[in-house]
């Protein structure tokens, strides 16, 4: 990772924004950068007591972000439970907020869906921020940028495929990186669920799983392999 920070800021210069890696900001002084965790809203909503709390929770937990942070740090990440459910529900303050974090499913289409909300809501959507970060690879955001540059302001979280990409290098592609992500698993021994705009990322119990997309409203999903 640090190496690959280095890179980037020979490479991109000022384009290259930050780190979410803090002790790498720190050392190479970048800017750490980042935005909240599908964690926050998968406690607030394992703690709901019933369905009506829980169809609240993922706002009350941005009511509490919007109390304590401003500027950048206000990037919504609404597919937790879906975005299009979470966005057409969604309170109007949020769409004040600087931007949105596209993380699953067809990135093009959550960006479109971001889009045409802010539009419904007032707001202009060159002044807004689409951070980009399943996934990619140079392929995916050359793609990605020709298409929304102009519309949005484009940023990119590029991870894993940055910094370990080594599929095709050996036989059975050994080196290919695999998914492996750190979540709450229950919180006051309640187990937490996320969906996703992806089937293929869905975590939690089954029968929770079903009540969640009931309760969000989640209907069929186009399953998208999950490469990291």
């Amino acid at each position: 990772q640090d190496w690959c920070v280095q890179a980037m800021r020979e490479g991109l210069g000022r384009k290259f924004t930050g780190t979410s890696n803090c002790l790498i900001a720190m050392r190479r002084e970048v800017e750490a950068i980042g935005t909240n965790a599908h964690e926050l809203p998968m406690v607030y909503c394992a703690l709901a007591p019933d369905d009506a709390a829980l169809a609240r929770a993922p706002y009350e937990v941005l009511s509490d972000w919007h109390e304590e942070h401003e500027g950048n740090l206000r990037i919504i990440l609404p597919d937790t439970y879906g975005t299009k459910g979470f966005l057409e529900n969604a309170p109007d303050w949020l769409a004040g907020w600087t931007g949105i974090r596209v993380d699953s499913g067809d990135p093009a289409a959550a960006a479109e869906i971001a889009i045409d909300w802010w539009i419904s809501r007032g707001e202009d959507p060159a002044q807004k921020r689409v951070i980009f970060s399943d996934g990619l690879d140079v392929d995916k955001i050359a793609e990605l940028h020709a298409r929304f540059s102009g519309r949005v302001k484009v940023s990119f979280g590029w991870g894993t495929l940055l910094t370990n990409d080594f599929r095709g290098l050996v036989p059975d592609d050994a080196l290919a990186p695999f998914s492996l992500v750190c979540k709450a698993v229950s919180a006051n021994g309640r187990p937490t669920v996320k969906l996703s705009d992806n089937p293929e990322k869905a975590m939690g119990p089954p029968e929770e799983i079903a009540r969640y997309k009931r309760v969000f409203g989640v209907g069929a999903q186009q399953p998208v392999e999950v490469v990291v």
